[in-house]
């Protein structure tokens, strides 16, 4: 692997770069550096390489002669690699595919980053090593090249060592022991001593799947998992924040097709499909509300038929899901029927396809992303708020601490039913990590 690598600090890397393991693979001829500093390709005679950007601001910004001409210099580029926060993720999976190539050139930014147009001139690929703000693309080089190198023949010693790590099943590493057998009152784990190999791999199966749940249950999600794991992570998950949420299911007020507020009728198809959304991702309550008698009565014989009647002999999951379910005649009575369950006012959030609009039509306020409701259901009681009919009347809308996004915000058509909008933003809330 040859990596050309465009900085304006080529000093940065004497360092790291002739240590440890990648010196040894360096006289080995398995990867090899070379450094192009833009200000020798620059035409000012203070070897100047930025400037001040068009329409003010903070900073300067890398011109773009001094990038292009340096990179134009190395004869063979490879793919071209820009380092930069608005780039494509570096994972595993991106590591062991630049791996595979011959040549890489990453260009280093600098200050407010590159003129935008060497990206329009040439093929410069984008990626980022994380959301935390660097001083330059170095860092982030030093990183790829770490990433990519150790994958390389001969690199790691033996080349199981690069393929047995984090990240590679999209899975953390299980934990590492060496001698003393006990230290500081510490035992090594007794499965690891016995030398039974077919139960140090389960063992180390089952850390793995422990340690990934723990601190990156989001990588869960791309894992290819067996029966068994899934299995495994179920008698690991200790803790459910999806017992924080609650659903408000509104039949008044709401708007009717005529945009006036109203109330709209219960459905029993409503009642039993958001029951069985709400119970299966473990939430404590659905509140439906109605002011209106005949509705309230029907609502009444439909929860007590299957959980006290009839049905509850003859379909146990299904008494157990409507089991959640509550009568309220406001959301003033969701609010406190909330609070004896849970033991605390809840955080209402509102659910819309539209945005909060005020008698000029401008926005009231901005949509909270799903990953802060997330965040705040963690050590908030909330309340899900969904309309019926047209959607919430917005005197209930005010009500509401926060507004989530529509769901299909980038789309044109936004007219789902209300119990697929129910789990589709509860599985954005929850996954099957919570």
């Amino acid at each position: 692997m040859h990596y050309h690598i465009v900085t304006l600090f080529p000093e940065w890397f004497s360092s790291p770069l002739n240590t440890a393991l990648f010196a040894k693979a360096n006289e080995a001829g398995i990867v090899t550096v070379d450094y192009i500093n833009p200000r020798d390709f620059t035409k000012n005679k203070h070897k100047k390489v930025d400037d001040s950007p068009y329409g003010g601001g903070p900073g300067m910004v890398l011109m773009a002669q001094p990038l292009m001409d340096a990179i134009a210099s190395i004869p063979k580029q490879g793919r071209l690699i820009a380092l930069t926060p608005a780039g494509t993720p570096l994972s595993q999976k991106l590591a062991e595919e630049l791996a595979r190539e011959g040549d890489l050139t990453l260009i280093c930014g600098r200050y407010e980053g590159f003129d935008e147009r060497i990206y329009d001139l040439l093929p410069i690929e984008r990626v980022s090593v994380g959301e935390a703000i660097l001083n330059g693309g170095e860092v982030a080089a030093l990183a790829l090249i770490e990433a990519t190198a150790r994958l390389q023949d001969g690199y790691m010693g033996k080349n199981e060592s690069g393929t047995e790590e984090s990240f590679t099943q999209n899975l953390l590493e299980y934990p590492h022991y060496t001698r003393p057998e006990n230290f500081m009152g510490l035992e090594v784990p007794k499965v690891l001593q016995n030398g039974n190999h077919q139960e140090i791999n389960a063992w180390r199966r089952e850390q793995a799947l422990a340690m990934t749940l723990r601190h990156r249950p989001d990588l869960l999600a791309r894992a290819e998992l067996s029966e068994q794991d899934r299995i495994r992570l179920n008698t690991l998950r200790t803790l459910s924040f999806a017992k924080n949420i609650h659903i408000a299911l509104v039949h008044h007020p709401v708007l009717l097709k005529s945009n006036m507020a109203g109330s709209s009728s219960v459905t029993n198809l409503d009642i039993h499909d958001i029951s069985r959304i709400a119970c299966t991702y473990g939430l404590s309550s659905l509140q439906i509300i109605t002011p209106i008698l005949d509705q309230k009565i029907l609502v009444e014989e439909l929860i007590t038929h299957w959980t006290k009647g009839d049905g509850a002999k003859t379909n146990p999951d299904r008494a157990k899901a409507l089991s959640l379910a509550q009568l309220a005649d406001s959301m003033d009575d969701a609010i406190e029927n909330v609070a004896k369950i849970s033991g605390t006012k809840p955080i209402l959030v509102g659910t819309s396809a539209k945005a909060e609009k005020d008698k000029r039509g401008r926005e009231k306020r901005l949509a909270a992303p799903f990953p802060k409701i997330a965040e705040l259901d963690k050590e908030n009681s909330i309340l899900l708020v969904f309309g019926t009919s047209h959607g919430l009347a917005p005197e209930v809308l005010a009500k509401c601490d926060y507004i989530l996004p529509p769901l299909r915000y980038m789309g044109h058509y936004n007219h789902l039913p209300v119990r697929s909008a129910c789990a589709i933003i509860l599985d954005r809330l929850l996954g099957d990590i919570y």
